[in-house]
């Protein structure tokens, strides 16, 4: 399944820049986001609109709800495997 226009996902390099952690920290306002050990992002017409995020004894996953259900989750699994 492709993505939908707009929309790729990225595994940015750690630590995340400051745009990029401010985005994290808005919708993972629990994650430890100064521990990753991984973080996958999805972004749709500049704006991070999901991630996956990976930490020593955790995980994370979110996707806003209008953008659900359309092959990002696999992808966002794939690319956080890579």
């Amino acid at each position: 399944m492709s993505l939908p226009a707009r929309v790729r996902v990225t595994r940015p390099p750690l630590p995340l820049a400051p745009a990029l952690r401010n985005a994290v920290v808005r919708m993972f306002p629990t994650a430890p986001v100064k521990d990753l050990t991984a973080a996958a992002l999805v972004i749709a017409g500049g704006a991070v609109i999901g991630g996956s995020l990976r930490w020593n004894g955790g995980e994370a996953e979110f996707i806003e709800s209008g953008w659900r259900g359309r092959g990002i989750e696999e992808e966002l699994a794939r690319v956080l495997a890579g």
